[in-house]
C-alpha cells in the first residue's frame, strides 16, 4: 500500500543562467545611474570653466564614481594636455564615442543572452518534467502489462484444467486469472489506499471469526466428549 502510495521521486530543476536576470537589471541599472552622475558633474565642470574652484569639485564628483586610472592613461591624458593641440582633443572625443557606442551594444547583448539562457533553462525544466512524467506512465504500463500477461495465462490454464480435468479445478484458477489481469485497475484507481485497507480488514475479521469459530467448536466438542 505504501509503495503505491508514494510520490515519485522529485527531479532537480535545471540551473538559472550565469547571472540572473534580476542581477543584471540591478547592474544596468546602477551603471546608467553612476554614468549620468559624471556626465553632469563633467557637464557643470565644462560650463564653469572659468570658475577653478567648481571645476576642481565637480572633477572630484566625477572621479568619485570612477576606478583609478592607471599610470599609462594619467601619461596619455597628461601628454595631451601639455600639447593643447585639438587635434588631439578630437581624437579622442571620437574614441571615447565610440567606445562608449560599442560598450552599450555589448551590454545588450548580455542582456539579450541572459534572457535567452533563463528562457531556454525555463525550456529545459519542462522538458525534464514531461520525460519524468513519460517515464512514470510508462512504468505502470510496463507493471499493468505483467498483470494483464498473468491473468491472461491463468484463464488459459484454468480453461484446459476446466476441459481436461475438473471445472471445480479450472473455475478458481480462471477467476483467479480475472482478478490478476483486473489489479492494475486497482493500482491505477485514486481508492485503492482505501480499498485495500478496507479489504485488509475485512481479511483480518474474517480471520479471527474462524478462529474464534475454530475454537469454540473445539471447546464444544470436549465438552461433548466429557459429557
Amino acid at each position: 500500500m505504501s509503495g503505491c502510495a508514494s510520490a515519485p521521486e522529485k527531479i532537480p530543476a535545471q540551473p538559472d543562467a550565469p547571472t540572473s536576470e534580476a542581477i543584471v537589471t540591478t547592474v544596468g541599472k546602477q551603471w546608467d545611474t553612476a554614468d549620468q552622475k559624471v556626465a553632469a558633474a563633467v557637464s557643470v565642470a565644462r560650463d564653469n570653466a572659468d570658475k577653478p574652484d567648481v571645476v576642481r569639485s565637480e572633477a572630484s564628483v566625477a572621479l568619485s564614481y570612477l576606478p583609478t586610472p592607471n599610470a599609462g592613461e594619467v601619461a596619455l591624458a597628461t601628454q595631451r594636455a601639455a600639447k593643447a593641440d585639438q587635434k588631439d582633443y578630437a581624437s579622442a572625443v571620437d574614441f571615447g564615442k565610440k567606445l562608449l557606442a560599442q560598450i552599450d551594444q555589448n551590454w545588450a547583448k548580455v542582456e539579450a543572452d541572459n534572457r535567452e539562457a533563463v528562457r531556454i533553462s525555463k525550456l529545459k525544466d519542462e522538458r525534464i518534467a514531461q520525460l519524468t512524467q513519460e517515464i512514470e506512465r510508462v512504468k505502470r504500463d510496463a507493471a499493468g502489462n505483467i498483470w494483464t500477461m498473468t491473468g491472461a495465462g491463468l484463464v488459459v490454464i484454468g480453461g484446459i484444467v476446466c476441459a481436461f480435468s475438473s471445472p471445480r479445478a479450472g473455475i478458481p484458477i480462471i477467476l483467479c486469472g480475472a482478478f490478476a489481469g483486473a489489479l492494475p485497475f486497482f493500482f491505477d484507481s485514486p481508492y485503492f489506499s482505501i480499498i485495500a485497507g478496507v479489504s485488509l480488514a475485512l481479511s483480518a475479521g474474517l480471520c479471527l471469526w474462524w478462529l474464534f469459530d475454530r475454537v469454540k467448536d473445539d471447546v464444544n466438542k470436549s465438552d461433548g466428549k466429557k459429557g
